[in-house]
């Protein structure tokens, strides 16, 4: 338990410090953001600090930061100062940084923000498993939350016929979602949502504080980090594992949805940083519930979809564990819309096609649901399909996140700011993508030790390719801002 809160105060006390040492090293000023700039009534439109901060905290909020600290604790208490502390250092900052240089770029997807400061070659890797990652995130999201509403609220099997009825309502609001003006459904129902997420948490936190922290220990006999019940090293899986409460690619593409609504540079911490504090504290909760239900006879190997219903129940009794089942279902839908939103916008900017019109939006749309269709059929007719396609989702996940921490280094660099912020995390994160797709059953599946040399040498070139490009880019980019 003393573990578990040590965790808590350093999530708020050092997201608090840090936040500030953050922003004070981007700098904000009072320039006219993009939402005030450049209105468009469809996709930049200001909104208030609240209501952007809440949009952000879903958006973000996908199944990762329930899902992932579920598996996640497998590891032992170790998450317990692993989530905050990369939280802080790495997710938090990613996520500022990310959503303020796209407002100081006219709220540029990603894929744009690579091409300006890191080149074209750059760029075309990037787009190709950007899309990879939201169309992964968007089938996803139809999954898990499907499953979650045939099993918990309708009592029925998740193999049954029910299942794909499901699947398609969902669907059907994601292609409406998708094609409204932000403000005209997120901005408007996910501030409601975005209570029912958080009071889930809060109800989460509170049973397992109440438990006063005898079930919070027994599980690992008192060491800091047990053995896997399936064998799998702590690094690098638990940080594949654990993507969205330490850090997420994917969040870099909904922070640049919402940079188009941020109507001043000075709410950028309240609303990216301090977002991912509460998506750290939601992973925290969620991570000890499991600990507790796991070490009262739980079965290791549970679903971790399962695993979300008997943690509800536990702490929140069947109706208020219906409730938080709820938020959970919110959570992927949620993220799901926004993921196939920021696909739409990031294809979009590739090929210059403009989407201010419903006639072009509804077109491109469609082209990009069907090969989400056909990903969520493989996944659900195939035995292992899900597990595959989580596994993928996971690594592609913070490879993404290892090219926005390259980005915002080199940003940094260009403008003679302190890019040693983003640069180690940014090389330990190479390092665990490098030795992880080379070690997994999904990559190479080489021997540990030699996963590990490959993982010193991904982060070794990462740091060289930071200097190479703001050697070769640097002058150039600085003339076109001056």
């Amino acid at each position: 338990m003393a573990l578990f809160l040590i965790g808590l105060v350093i999530l708020a006390v050092g997201g608090f410090f840090y936040g500030k040492y953050v922003e004070k090293v981007f700098g904000p000023d009072d320039r006219d953001t993009p939402a005030i700039r450049m209105a468009d009534g469809v996709d930049y439109v200001g909104m208030s600090k609240g209501k952007n901060a809440l949009i952000e905290l879903l958006n973000i909020a996908g199944t990762g930061p329930i899902l992932g600290p579920i598996q996640g604790i497998l590891f032992g208490p170790i998450a317990f100062l692993t989530i905050p502390i990369g939280c802080v250092l790495a997710g938090a900052t990613h996520d500022y940084f990310v959503g303020m240089i796209s407002i100081r770029n006219n709220g540029n997807q990603v894929p744009k923000l690579i091409s300006r400061y890191m080149g074209g070659k750059a760029n075309k890797i990037y787009i190709v498993i950007i899309c990879i990652l939201m169309l992964l995130t968007g089938v996803v999201f139809i999954y898990t939350p499907g499953d979650l509403i045939v099993n918990d609220l309708l009592g029925m099997d998740v193999n049954s016929s029910a299942i794909w009825y499901a699947y398609a309502g969902i669907l059907l609001y994601y292609i409406v979602a998708t094609l409204f003006p932000i403000d005209k459904i997120i901005g408007r129902v996910y501030p409601i949502f975005g209570a029912v997420l958080i009071i889930s948490a809060i109800g989460i936190f509170i049973g397992v504080v109440l438990t006063g922290g005898a079930d919070l220990h027994n599980m690992t006999q008192g060491v800091l980090i047990s053995k896997h019940p399936t064998g799998q090293l702590f690094v690098p899986v638990f940080f594949i594992t654990v993507a969205c409460g330490i850090l997420s690619g994917f969040h870099g593409s909904q922070a640049t949805l919402i940079s188009r609504t941020t109507k001043s540079e000075s709410e950028g911490r309240h609303i990216f940083y301090n977002s991912m504090l509460i998506e750290g504290f939601i992973a925290m909760a969620w991570a000890a519930g499991a600990m507790v239900v796991f070490n009262r006879g739980m079965a290791l190997d549970t679903n971790a979809t399962l695993m979300v219903g008997n943690i509800s129940r536990e702490f929140m009794g069947k109706i208020g564990g219906l409730f938080a089942v709820a938020g959970v279902i919110v959570l992927p839908i949620t993220s799901g819309d926004t993921a196939f939103r920021s696909l739409r916008l990031m294809v979009a900017e590739q090929i210059n096609f403009d989407q201010s019109t419903a006639k072009h939006r509804v077109l491109l749309s469609l082209i990009l649901f069907i090969p989400a269709v056909l990903i969520l059929f493989f996944a659900k007719s195939n035995a292992q399909g899900f597990q595959i396609l989580w596994r993928y989702f996971g690594f592609t996940n913070q490879l993404v996140a290892v090219f926005a921490l390259a980005l915002i280094s080199v940003y940094l660099k260009m403008h003679g700011k302190n890019y040693f912020i983003t640069l180690i995390p940014g090389m330990f994160y190479a390092f665990i993508v490098t030795s992880y797709i080379a070690s997994a059953d999904i990559g190479l599946r080489l021997p540990m030790n030699v996963a590990y040399v490959l993982g010193v040498v991904g982060a070794a070139f990462f740091c060289f390719m930071i200097s190479k490009v703001v050697k070769n880019r640097g002058d150039e980019v600085m003339k076109t801002e001056q």
